[in-house]
């Protein structure tokens, strides 16, 4: 079986054995179990899922990272792990990587970080907090992307993801008799004046910024019981850490205001920040040679800014002398990505995995 087979075949089976954020168990054991086949050599935790191997020798250590876990998502009408997320694509073009390294006489040390739970967005303190960026000089990561930004057969050296935060909330207002509002502090009135503070909030139209309600639960089968209580949660999205956290500062204000102002109780919390890229151009520099080394200078593209975000960005954020880049990879992804029904040309695995081979060795 050549390289190209054993890639499709890592993706099949990581796609068929979809496992959540910090319950990717079995896809640690198999991982576990390619790295044993391969003899190589390994480590995984006691307290969390994940693994890193290692190979070459020398005192330099460049690495890569591929993220592990699936999202939970309605799926022709059964809820089930499902890797729409391209998670699964990850790990098979850094395993790929690693195949077309195996037999090449490195100068370095090659480490091969498998981390758990991007999608909560705390995965990568883990790793990091357990030495998978110790003594690495560059960090590279990879993600194939949506159509609309590249097609089939292009890649890019780095990807500009967004900085994304969510708050969950809690109204505490007072219930009452659908025939007497004005017993109650009603709050759907409140999510309405969120819903509306949200949209009126403005920054320079040439940053790119976003906040948006995406669960409100309130009432209860009752009809005609005006509700005082419900809970609600803001997806917060931002190009960049600074603009972030102005962001934030305005949705506290409004939030304080509109407690204020209907005479309810407003409590909210911060949860699952991920901070905007910071890419180094060196890295990207290396990555943009490997590119056109791989698959020629008309298929190498410049690098994509996406407001989507990914916790890879840490690892720069904790590690600010860590010279890191994302590289893109086009696939004809389509209808996109959290689709329950994404789907991609599977050629750009070996094409991935290639360009990260190419990318490790001249690093």
């Amino acid at each position: 079986m050549d390289h190209k087979e054993h890639i499709q075949e890592f993706f099949d089976h990581f796609h068929t054995h979809a496992e959540v954020s910090w319950q990717e168990v079995e896809t640690t054991k198999k991982l576990a179990s390619i790295m044993e086949e391969l003899q190589i050599p390994y480590r995984t935790f006691d307290d969390v899922t994940g693994l890193i191997a290692e190979i070459g020798e020398g005192s330099e250590v460049v690495a890569v990272r591929a993220d592990m876990d699936a999202l939970w998502q309605e799926v022709n009408g059964t809820f089930q792990a499902n890797h729409s997320c391209g998670h699964d694509a990850n790990m098979a073009m850094v395993l790929g990587a690693l195949l077309y390294l195996k037999e090449e006489t490195l100068t370095k040390r090659i480490r091969f970080i498998f981390q758990p739970a991007e999608e909560k967005g705390n995965g990568a303190l883990a790793m990091i907090e357990r030495g998978a960026a110790k003594d690495v000089t560059h960090l590279y990561g990879v993600h194939l992307r949506p159509i609309e930004e590249m097609p089939f057969g292009k890649v890019a050296p780095a990807i500009y993801h967004g900085s994304a935060v969510f708050l969950k909330g809690k109204i505490t207002g007072v219930d009452a008799h659908g025939a007497r509002p004005q017993q109650g502090k009603n709050a759907i009135d409140v999510i309405a004046a969120i819903h509306q503070f949200i949209k009126s909030i403005y920054f320079s139209p040439f940053e790119s910024y976003s906040v948006k309600l995406t669960n409100i639960q309130t009432g209860g089968d009752s009809l005609n019981i005006i509700p005082g209580n419900a809970t609600f949660a803001l997806d917060l999205r931002s190009q960049s850490n600074s603009l972030m956290k102005e962001l934030q500062q305005r949705v506290e204000e409004g939030l304080a205001a509109i407690k204020s102002l209907y005479g309810v109780e407003i409590n909210w919390e911060w949860c699952d920040f991920t901070p905007a890229a910071e890419v180094s151009k060196e890295a990207l520099a290396i990555a943009d040679k490997a590119i056109r080394a791989v698959v020629g200078e008309d298929d190498t593209v410049p690098a994509v800014e996406t407001t989507g975000a990914d916790d890879f960005h840490f690892y720069t954020i904790e590690k600010p002398e860590l010279k890191a880049a994302m590289i893109g990879i086009g696939a004809d992804l389509a209808p996109g990505l959290h689709h329950p029904d994404m789907a991609f040309n599977h050629v750009a695995l070996d094409i991935g995995a290639r360009v990260l081979a190419e990318t490790l060795k001249t690093s």
